[in-house]
């Protein structure tokens, strides 16, 4: 298939600068994958209705860290110019992989140094060095600074890595520290919000377990890549970037448990979707992981383990529209697309969401 296959005309203040207040009235579209195409709008918060007892929510409790540094080049004889990189892999120890701008201002083997805004390189603490430079603006670098003092350091004077086209638009501020955290964020690692799990809030987990629908959650540390365009023409020239997750035996057991019962697997966002798969067996039973996937889910792909899919509206030619594609069906995504566009309906990482059942 070709990527102009999952273009789509978004009006520019459809883009949500601010999320919902609060978080679970956020909008959602109730999309039924068949062959007519059927749409009711609801909320978030009516979730609990919509779903079964003996269902099951995934989520992923992935903790964002503030991945985005300013700075400068090191040089011997003058102040080099100023640079910004954005994390987004650990690759061990003190290395990571992360995107540069301007990346041909850097070479393999220069020193680079990290500061607050205003106050760059006042002192030399946050040194790290260029190890390799790879395609498409990534560098592979080294942090002087390791641990403990690493984190406290990235703590105090990183930047939350609000989506491109959101920090194109408007500064980042205070309220982004939390707005772009979930409520059940817990192992930090990555660069991206799982942009569904924001829509929850403490009180709509208890209805959800007030009506016998169990949550669970798995970790998945989502990269800078998931930004990235498909630059092939064919959707099958792309290579995803691999991210790290981890399913644990305990879940795992009882996701399959849920499910051999007659409950359904709800995957709150399409990383939870992206692990689940890449965990379940061609029969779909679901095994313990933890490592690497690449996986890159269009249409042609079988689900194995997913039974409905919660999450944002994406972005026009990109992998995440491709797996809702796969999953919903592309002319029932461009319909319920355009549903959304009429009634008003918030797109990308602080917008709204749908509830998308399987094109079977």
């Amino acid at each position: 298939m070709k990527v102009d296959d999952f273009a789509f005309e978004l009006p520019a203040d459809r883009i949500a600068l601010r999320p919902a207040r609060p978080r679970d009235s956020a909008r959602l579209l109730q999309v039924n994958g068949a062959a007519v195409t059927k749409l009711k709008d609801y909320f978030v918060r009516d979730l609990p209705a919509l779903l079964r007892p003996g269902d099951v929510v995934v989520f992923n409790d992935t903790r964002v860290i503030p991945a985005r540094l300013l700075g400068r080049r090191l040089d011997s004889d003058r102040q080099g110019p100023r640079i910004e990189i954005t994390l987004h892999k650990l690759l061990g120890d003190h290395f990571w992989l992360c995107f540069v701008r301007p990346a041909r201002k850097v070479k393999s083997g220069d020193l680079l140094c990290f500061g607050e805004p205003g106050k760059l390189c006042q002192t030399e603490t946050f040194v790290a060095r260029i190890e390799e430079k790879c395609d498409g603006g990534e560098c592979k670098i080294a942090f002087e600074t390791q641990g403990a003092d690493f984190d406290r350091t990235l703590q105090s004077i990183g930047r939350m890595p609000l989506p491109p086209y959101i920090a194109s638009k408007r500064p980042l501020d205070e309220l982004d520290a939390n707005d772009y955290q979930t409520v059940f964020a817990r192992h930090k690692g990555a660069v991206a919000a799982p942009t569904a799990g924001l829509h929850f809030t403490d009180d709509l987990l208890s209805q959800l377990n007030s009506r016998c629908i169990a949550d669970y959650y798995l970790t998945l540390h989502v990269g800078a890549g998931t930004f990235l365009p498909v630059k092939s023409y064919e959707i099958e020239g792309h290579k995803m970037h691999s991210e790290w997750g981890q399913i644990d035996e305990e879940t795992a057991r009882a996701l399959n448990t849920a499910r051999s019962a007659g409950g359904r697997l709800v995957a709150i966002g399409t990383t939870v979707a992206r692990l689940l798969e890449s965990a379940a067996s061609t029969g779909g039973i679901i095994y313990p992981f933890e490592g690497e996937t690449d996986i890159f889910i269009r249409p042609g792909y079988s689900f194995r383990a997913v039974d409905l899919l919660l999450t944002n509206f994406h972005l026009p030619k990109s992998t995440l529209f491709m797996l809702v594609s796969a999953f919903a069906g592309l002319q029932t995504m461009k319909r319920a697309y355009e549903h959304a566009i009429r009634r008003g309906y918030r797109f990308y990482s602080y917008g709204d969401a749908c509830l998308l059942s399987p094109d079977r």
